[in-house]
């Protein structure tokens, strides 16, 4: 009989489950360090080894970076986003602009006809979050409400292959509204979402799809977009 490749252990599947719910619930939100090795050996119940396979198993499908000397931190939610992480971290902002104005034009236009009223509370109620983060002049606080509100955008299209594909691409497109703000909010720099919602609460579908597309290409320096001002915040 010919030599096969031995199993993974049931436990160290179990131990990777484990973590990856961690991660994935938010428990260990993107850009967090999770506990050390002793600390998941305690909370766990399991031996050294078993920790560290399931670790290395997670950094190897792109959700962890191990970092000598400092931690391993959380660097995505799922493996197609890890996988993402990679590829697109070095991408033109350019181009990223342009998937993101296609993605959330076309969720945004579906919005439109299928959000519901519990859907419209939500985006009024993060519209009124990301207007007064704007005015904190806390960046950090502004991108994640900034973010948080297009994701309920895309969220409201009710189309789920969208969502998770946008979801994914999460932490690319953090890091490229993160870039894009800089190191100050300045207020010549300001896109008012308003426009936004309030088509996507009339079942304007044109206009939202409009209104969306144009923030995230602005976003990209193209001085041919729409958007009610031009600047770095999407």
């Amino acid at each position: 009989m010919p030599l096969t490749s031995p199993r993974r252990s049931a436990l160290a599947d179990q131990v990777i489950e484990a973590l990856r719910d961690q991660i994935t619930s938010g428990e260990w939100p993107v850009g967090s360090r999770i506990p050390t090795e002793p600390e998941l050996v305690e909370q766990l119940g399991v031996a050294r080894n078993t920790v560290r396979e399931a670790v290395r198993a997670l950094a190897h499908n792109g959700l962890l970076d191990i970092r000598q000397g400092s931690g391993t931190y959380v660097v995505a939610t799922s493996e197609l986003a890890g996988v993402m992480h990679r590829r697109f971290a070095d991408a033109d902002p350019r181009h990223v602009a342009e998937l993101r104005s296609m993605l959330e034009a076309e969720a945004a236009r579906l919005a439109a006809h299928r959000r519901t009223e519990q859907d419209l509370r939500q985006l009024r109620a993060l519209l009124r979050r990301r207007e007064a983060a704007w005015g904190t002049g806390e960046v950090e606080r502004f991108v994640e409400a900034d973010v948080t509100l297009h994701l309920a955008i895309v969220r409201a299209s009710h189309n789920e292959v969208i969502t998770a594909l946008y979801a994914d691409l999460g932490t690319v497109l953090r890091a490229f509204l993160r870039h894009g703000v800089g190191e100050e909010l300045r207020p010549e720099e300001y896109m008012d979402h308003g426009r936004l919602v309030e088509a996507i609460a009339v079942h304007d579908a044109e206009t939202a799809a409009r209104e969306a597309g144009s923030y995230a290409r602005t976003c990209s320096g193209d001085s041919t977009a729409g958007g009610n001002r031009t600047g770095a915040s999407g």
